[in-house]
């Protein structure tokens, strides 16, 4: 019975990936802490840099925030968001510091008719043609 078992939704993916390059010397370091139990890996090692970083900033960067009137976290936009939007003749514009993610079944058209700017600091998922429909409008 559990092999039948499906998750309807798709798993929507909490973080990003990036690439950072690093001197020999300095991956050695941290391959050095990793070694002695400090950090579980690497990427243990650099989550836990980058949180302290943020830590140590969190007043500017909530300043910066509430000055830019970002929205703070995750905000998705169905089909049915962006048709209620064009039906009340209004246009969005999406400030986000975080993830902003533009539903499949938007058309490259309704997203252009609705969505007037995008600011993301984060991360945007939506359709490669929903992105390209946007792309003058993306700062």
């Amino acid at each position: 019975m559990a092999s039948n078992a499906r998750d309807l939704r798709p798993k929507v993916v909490d973080s990003e990936k990036i690439t950072i390059n690093l001197g020999y010397v300095d991956l050695g370091h941290i391959d050095l802490m990793v070694q002695d139990g400090f950090y579980a890996n690497r990427t243990d090692f650099i989550r836990t840099a980058i949180r302290n970083q943020l830590d140590r900033h969190v007043d500017v960067v909530r300043q910066s925030v509430a000055r830019k009137t970002l929205d703070l976290g995750l905000r998705h936009y169905s089909r049915e968001d962006l048709e209620a939007v064009q039906a009340a003749g209004e246009r969005l514009q999406i400030n986000v510091l975080g993830l902003v993610t533009i539903a499949r079944d938007v058309t490259p058209e309704l997203a252009r008719a609705t969505i007037a700017s995008v600011t993301v600091l984060g991360a945007l998922h939506a359709s490669p043609e929903v992105k390209t429909a946007l792309n003058d409008r993306m700062r």
